[in-house]
């Protein structure tokens, strides 16, 4: 009986989601990853709980994030991109 294919089931998940997750934010749109490598998730892991800057800056990069910065966008606005992320991806950030 032949084993669980990561392969397979990464790309399954791939066709499913696009290589990326974006949102608009109002005429600009942003992109996140659909995946996460251990790397990421290790800073991810070493940030604060409440650091929704370096949240952002680490999964948007540098440049997204100088874009993203320049937008007025609530703590309520976070919560609902994280939250829709979180369903459509799998990747539950931000929750506490």
């Amino acid at each position: 009986m032949p084993g669980f294919d990561v392969n397979a089931a990464r790309a399954q998940r791939l066709e499913a989601l696009g290589h990326a997750w974006s949102f608009q934010l109002d005429d600009d749109r942003f992109e996140l990853p659909t995946e996460l490598g251990r790397a990421t998730a290790r800073k991810l892991r070493d940030l604060d709980d409440n650091d929704i800057d370096g949240l952002f800056r680490l999964l948007l990069g540098d440049k997204q994030f100088a874009r993203f910065e320049r937008h007025d966008i609530t703590m309520q606005d976070i919560a609902a991109i994280l939250e829709a992320y979180g369903k459509e991806t799998g990747l539950g950030l931000g929750e506490g």
